[in-house]
């Protein structure tokens, strides 16, 4: 599998230096782009193909540490150098602190910058490959190849929730539309529990009628009913040791419901036909994108076996509440199916990443996911373009695209994140412009990022969590 041509994105405003630079690399076999001040260069960065950045620290308007921190939040992944006088070394070396790899000094020597941007790549290869190898090793795993990605504000306060209490004992209801992720958030739950080396077991409760749904859950003894000729266990004593997903619980009858509540009261069940009690040690993790207590007020669910369920809630977000995600997601996704089908692609062009941000998703990631895999198969090119999407993303509905959702009780200090991380999205990074935007000071929104970034450096996880759609 051939890998794309490895792009540097040299930044300079002055245009002779910036040429001599641009013309060193090529002479190196390596791809250029130039950019000659920091709007632009974020622009730029938006493309897949790119690297490395090589940036000069000292510029007008957004200099090469505004520069750097920028490129942090929209392309992590991309490894800086910066280069600078002899004056300003104290300054480089500060801001290798916030991610630059490395920096050079002004007048520049070739050799020192080809070495410094050599090593800068086989960093960001080294990189890459643990990115794929993390891929495979999930491909391998019981989440199927599909993982759970996001760094949106969103996506991060539901990994907090799933993360501090994967480890209890506590039951989990899971909450969320259609198509958002709810078994593999229920996956991430057993994964990161005491239970891992136990089962995953998942049902859908409203996919089978109420006869088959309780012979599934509960088991079956010998001559129960009409074609049940031996023994047969349920999901709860499968799972033993494990994780018991259920899934669309509220779409559950109310003589089932009676059933489950007995099991998660008592921890013991009987199968249907017998009169032996089973005792069963399970994990329960529900999901619905029914409103619960509507349900309970309506007199379809039971209220004893909502409180029982719903010990810890955790809302799995809407695609539209966390579109920041979308390009992580789409790469996610276009990296699995281009490998599925036997294609190198090096990405999406940008009017195409434009039109997958701007759609609505009414179908959540499992519509991207859909999404993109029509685009992989049919991609006539190895970049993927506004042509190869399906027609109802490019014409569908965008309305949502400058809006941005807050479920009610979002805490203000997480709304006020997410309305700065939507705004510098539409800016493309530009700071200044998001501030004037929204009316603040730069200097407010460049001290949220850097707390922000530091929280994360201080232990959170980093884009990439173990699991998603």
């Amino acid at each position: 599998m051939t890998t794309p041509p490895t792009t540097v994105l040299v930044v300079d405003d002055d245009r002779a230096n910036l040429d001599s630079v641009a013309r060193i690399f090529q002479r190196e076999g390596l791809e250029t782009l130039t950019a000659s001040n920091g709007t632009e260069a974020l622009e730029l960065l938006r493309r897949p193909e790119v690297s490395v950045m090589v940036t000069d620290l000292m510029m007008p308007g957004m200099d090469g540490q505004e520069l750097l921190k920028a490129s942090r939040t929209i392309r992590p992944d991309v490894e800086v150098v910066l280069m600078t006088a002899y004056g300003t070394v104290e300054t480089a070396v500060a801001a290798m602190k916030d991610g630059a790899y490395d920096f050079i000094t002004k007048p520049l020597k070739r050799h020192s910058l080809v070495k410094s941007v050599q090593k800068a790549l086989e960093r960001h290869e080294l990189a890459a490959e643990n990115r794929v190898l993390k891929a495979k090793l999930a491909e391998m795993g019981s989440t199927g190849g599909r993982a759970m990605v996001g760094q949106s504000p969103a996506f991060r306060a539901m990994m907090d929730t799933i993360r501090q209490a994967a480890p209890s004992t506590a039951t989990v209801l899971l909450l969320g539309e259609s198509g958002t992720g709810k078994e593999l958030a229920a996956r991430a739950l057993h994964e990161q529990s005491n239970r891992l080396k136990g089962p995953f077991v998942a049902i859908n409760c409203g996919a089978l009628p109420e006869s088959i749904l309780e012979a599934e859950l509960f088991g079956v003894e010998r001559g129960a009913f009409t074609g049940a000729v031996a023994r047969r266990e349920g999901r709860f004593e499968r799972a033993t040791g494990g994780t018991l997903f259920l899934d669309e619980v509220g779409e559950m009858p109310l003589s089932a419901q009676v059933k489950l509540l007995r099991v998660l009261q008592e921890g013991e069940l009987e199968r249907l036909g017998g009169t032996q009690t089973v005792k069963v040690d399970v994990r329960i993790v529900a999901a619905t994108n029914k409103d619960l207590q509507r349900e309970v007020a309506e007199g379809r669910f039971r209220e004893d076996l909502y409180y029982r369920l719903n010990v810890v809630e955790v809302r799995v977000p809407a695609l539209a509440s966390r579109r920041e995600d979308i390009p992580l997601l789409a790469d996610a996704f276009l990296r699995r199916f281009a490998s599925k089908n036997g294609k190198v692609l090096r990405g999406f062009s940008p009017e195409a990443l434009t039109v997958l941000e701007n759609y609505a998703w009414p179908g959540n990631v499992r519509e991207l996911e859909h999404a993109v895999e029509r685009a992989v198969v049919l991609a006539k090119s190895d970049v993927l373009e506004v042509v190869d999407l399906p027609e109802s993303v490019r014409k569908g509905p965008q309305g949502s695209a400058g809006q941005l959702v807050i479920p009610i009780g979002t805490p203000m200090e997480e709304v006020e994140r997410r309305v700065i991380h939507e705004t510098l999205r539409h800016t493309k990074g530009d700071k200044t412009l998001a501030a004037r935007l929204l009316g603040i000071a730069a200097r407010t929104i460049y001290r949220k990022l850097e707390r922000e970034a530091s929280e994360s450096s201080g232990g959170g996880e980093g884009p990439t969590s173990p699991l998603s759609e």
